[in-house]
């Protein structure tokens, strides 16, 4: 049965004839829809953190692992599920992640224990690494060459507008019907997309032989990147002595190592080492690295710190990252103008700096500060910081090599992005916990609390805040308990903020010294 847009299919000659403009609509519709409901899900989980932790009683360890098992397995498997689509066709991949994706949301919904939604969430990364890479790939060989830049634009604009909008409405759905709906959600767009993909896509693969798909390096990639953060976050419980957390370090070491070996000897590698070579390629994903890493650890704990100690509702809570993303929009077609007129050193250098600076404004405010005063300017800054830095380093990744390697390019430099974020959890959320710690027992030395409510606090401390005073406490002695607790928790978050800011400081040094001039 021939599609509407069957004169659009990439014959096994690998020629592109483009879809008609009435296809190319729906192709857009079901891309941007696709997209969205993975990137939504990154912003609006950590929204429902608070109440995902109040409803399981689970510890920062458990928080950690609901973002973390998502971003392992979709950070190391994004460049597998590129190559899928060009082995096994474009169409078919990008709705297999769809519809994996949809399973899990619904699993994640049903979910009786924080155990449960941490496997499902894992498999929810599954999904998104097959259709995130999908939906630019069937894009570019949906448009021609002439409406491609334009389709690509419209892709990216209308991305970050549902990126926008999810926070504030999930914040809306954990506030006012149940954290759940947050993954409930994504089952009514998930269908719409499969449906208008089948109805309206045309399948497409390489049209030339490709080389085999990198099952060994993807496999010690996950292996690797997973051993290593269970290493970092089963610390805090089992401790730097225990023999679990050492082999888990071992064996993420050790993978990771191999990894680099596999790659090196394979004919078709996941990751060719080969692109390194380029000082402005490694520059590039360097910067991302340290860059995305304080990113990543700021949207963990920036929610934590709004609901559990600021007292925001989820919905304020969303809402408050607007001011970023709405620069983030509509500064991005300015800050490709300052790469044709300075090139991309320059807002590289310039742009991680103001980002370290509104880290800094981060780690000013205290407990029940105004939003305005308080958070706000931290924000603009942040979104100002990240608009002036995004577009640069984009071009820097796709110039620093030839043209038939940019898309291996953007994929490598998008799971740099993704790794930073679930290392950057894994190891600074030891440092807040550390921290938290540290304040808490010192305050509390202040208290005639008797040893054994000393002891049951002391046992909590990974809940953050969302340790609780014993309800056994006098009221005024409890008062005074959540209150120390809070004041634990901004301790921690300053420290990190201020190591974010060193980590944003770091990436302007990086670009300084390794992106060239007029690049």
């Amino acid at each position: 049965m021939r599609t509407p847009c069957d004169e659009a299919v990439i014959r096994s000659t690998g020629a592109e004839v483009p879809c008609k403009a009435e296809a190319r609509i729906w192709i857009l519709a079901a891309t941007i829809l696709g997209s969205s409901i993975a990137f939504i899900d990154g912003t609006v989980v950590n929204v429902a953190l608070p109440a995902i932790q109040a409803s399981f009683h689970a510890t920062v360890v458990d928080l950690q692992w609901v973002i973390e098992s998502y971003g392992i397995l979709l950070a190391a498997l994004i460049l597998v599920g590129g190559s899928l689509g060009d082995h096994l066709g474009r169409r078919l991949i990008f709705v297999a992640g769809v519809f994996i994706f949809a399973l899990a949301s619904a699993a994640c919904g049903v979910a009786s224990n924080i155990h449960l939604l941490i496997i499902a969430r894992s498999i929810q990364g599954v999904g998104a690494a097959l259709l995130v890479p999908g939906s630019l790939a069937i894009i570019s060989q949906s448009f021609d060459e002439k409406s491609r830049g334009r389709a690509i634009g419209t892709w990216s604009g209308f991305t970050a507008i549902t990126t926008a909008v999810g926070p504030v409405l999930g914040g809306w759905l954990v506030e006012h019907a149940s954290w759940r709906w947050v993954f409930f959600l994504n089952l009514p767009i998930a269908v719409f997309v499969v449906a208008i993909s089948l109805w309206r896509i045309p399948e497409s693969r390489s049209g030339v032989r490709a080389g085999r798909i990198d099952w060994p390096g993807a496999i010690l990639s996950t292996l690797g990147l997973g051993s290593l953060v269970i290493g970092f976050v089963e610390s805090l419980d089992l401790g730097w002595s225990s023999p679990f957390v050492f082999r888990s370090l071992t064996l993420g070491v050790g993978s990771l190592i191999a990894f680099v070996f596999v790659e090196a000897a394979s004919t078709s590698p996941t990751l060719p080492l080969s692109l390194f070579k380029s000082r402005s390629f490694s520059g590039a994903n360097l910067l991302t690295l340290f860059l995305y890493a304080a990113v990543g650890i700021f949207f963990f704990l920036f929610p934590l710190n709004l609901i559990q100690v600021q007292g925001y509702s989820a919905t304020a809570t969303g809402t408050a990252v607007l001011p970023l993303i709405l620069l983030m929009f509509f500064l991005s077609r300015w800050s490709g103008g300052l790469v044709a007129r300075y090139g991309s050193r320059g807002p590289l250098i310039v742009g991680p700096l103001i980002v370290a600076l509104a880290f800094v404004l981060f780690a000013v405010p205290f407990i029940g500060g105004s939003y305005w005063r308080g958070f706000f300017p931290a924000m603009v800054a942040l979104g100002f910081g990240m608009a002036v830095s995004v577009a640069p380093l984009t071009t820097v990744v796709m110039n620093s090599l030839n043209k038939d390697r940019v898309g291996t390019a953007s994929g490598i430099n998008n799971a740099v992005a993704r790794v930073a974020s679930v290392l950057a959890i894994a190891v600074l959320g030891i440092v807040m916990v550390k921290a938290f710690a540290f304040r808490l027992n010192t305050s509390l030395v202040h208290f005639s609390l008797a040893p054994v409510v000393l002891q049951d606090l002391q046992a909590n401390e990974t809940k953050l805040a969302g340790l609780q005073a014993p309800a056994a406490l006098d009221p005024i002695t409890r008062t005074a308990v959540d209150e120390t607790i809070r004041e634990a928790f901004v301790f921690g978050f300053r420290i990190v903020m201020v190591i974010c800011a060193g980590l944003s400081l770091a990436s302007a040094a990086l670009a300084w010294s390794l992106i060239p001039k007029r690049s």
